[in-house]
């Protein structure tokens, strides 16, 4: 009777509340360690994050060159060697348009200031010569005021120019070998997990599904997006739109947020260059394109894998960004995409089987049944070198068995 009484004087839904309340305080210093744990490794969690991101994203090309009958490690390395053209040869086409056509904006912006000076003595606003210059020294002022800290900025970026070489170099290497030894590596990872491995096998394979069809999408529409909006800068003849059409290409990767300070770069560059009535004119198209891309490109192309609503996405952002800059802005969203889908198959329970026979397990695709061992052979609970894990059969969107 003593143990039931402190009970008894408990109401019970505020011990229902208290036990809920525990749990979240447990759940919640769990998170909170790993996340400072992250934020502490974030030397090496950036770059693996942004190295599954390229896998996910180079991996359909890899398995194309392996259906096709080459070697997994000359596939790779075709792969990697394609990724890297692609860069070099955007990074070219932006430094040579941004070499070529920086004196022509200058000159441009040079011009549009002159006819705005005028249009603010003569216009309805009539202010005097005196005015603008006080304002224009004000600028100046602020800017030699900023100096002291822009030096120290350009001095600090090149200290850490040794650490971004280095992320790099390990971004390619973690890319080259999920590219390789994606599945292997899985396997070898589930065996960690025991009775617990199917269930663990369930969930990375809907976070690959995910992750791979998010990637994939985003960088379908922020193609798109960069190529209209290039098309457009081009033909108002505005300076560096080759550059600024690669900026919002990748400025497309950060939902809402991105597209709005691409956008608002572009205008600026558009306003100096050409004029209010060019950069009016780039801020409806940009405004038209945009609509038509959440409206209908994003449903289609990567509603599928995401389904978040704007705020969700808005909060997510904002903890990326916190937590680690724009890099961690942008992938923050697919970080929360997978979580999102893989958290279900890692608690459901699966459905029982039918009482029957119990089913042989499942080979490998191409491989040859094991023959059978007799009845109490000591062989026939070893499992063959190199067999893939239970409950992780192959898929479309997962990395096959290196040979």
């Amino acid at each position: 009777m003593l143990t039931d009484r402190p009970t008894k004087l408990v109401p019970p839904v505020l011990a229902k509340m208290a036990a809920w309340c525990l749990c979240l305080i447990l759940v919640g210093v769990v998170v909170y360690f790993f996340v400072q744990g992250i934020a502490r490794l974030s030397f090496v969690a950036l770059p693996v994050a942004i190295a599954l991101l390229l896998t996910a994203l180079l991996f359909p090309l890899t398995r194309s060159l392996r259906e096709a009958g080459m070697r997994p490690i000359y596939a790779t390395w075709i792969t990697m060697l394609v990724a890297l053209a692609v860069l070099a040869g955007t990074g070219w086409l932006v430094g040579a348009r941004a070499t070529e056509e920086f004196p022509n904006l200058v000159e441009q912006v040079q011009s549009t200031a002159r006819d705005v000076q005028n249009w603010l003595i003569t216009g309805p606003l009539h202010l005097k010569e005196a005015q603008i210059t006080s304002y224009v020294d004000e600028i100046a002022t602020m800017v030699n005021a900023q100096r002291t800290a822009i030096t120290s900025t350009v001095l600090t970026a090149g200290a850490v120019a040794f650490e971004v070489l280095a992320s790099l170099v390990l971004l390619l290497f973690v890319s080259f070998f999920l590219l390789k030894d994606g599945d292997r590596i899985w396997s070898w990872f589930l065996r960690g997990f025991g009775s617990m491995s199917p269930r663990v096998d369930r969930a990375g394979r809907a976070a690959w599904t995910t992750l791979s069809h998010y990637v994939q999408g985003t960088v379908a529409v922020a193609a798109v997006h960069g190529v209209i909006m290039g098309i457009v800068l081009a033909g108002m003849g505005v300076p560096l739109w080759a550059p600024l059409a690669v900026l919002i290409f990748f400025a497309s990767f950060i939902p809402i947020v991105g597209i709005f300070f691409a956008g608002t770069i572009a205008t600026l560059v558009t306003l100096g260059a050409k004029g209010p009535l060019y950069a009016l004119i780039f801020v409806g198209i940009l405004i038209v394109e945009q609509q038509l891309e959440n409206h209908v490109l994003q449903p289609l192309i990567v509603g599928r894998a995401l389904n978040f609503h704007p705020l969700a996405i808005i909060l997510v952002l904002s903890v990326g960004g916190i937590l680690a800059g724009i890099a961690g802005a942008a992938v923050a969203v697919p970080v929360a995409a997978v979580i999102y889908r893989a958290l279900p198959e890692l608690v459901h329970k699966p459905p029982a089987l039918p009482p029957g026979p119990t089913p042989a397990p499942a080979q490998p695709p191409g491989s040859t049944p094991a023959p059978a061992q007799p009845a109490g052979s000591a062989s026939a609970s070893v499992p063959r070198s190199g067999s893939r894990a239970s409950g992780s059969p192959a898929e479309d969107d997962s990395p096959p068995d290196s040979e």
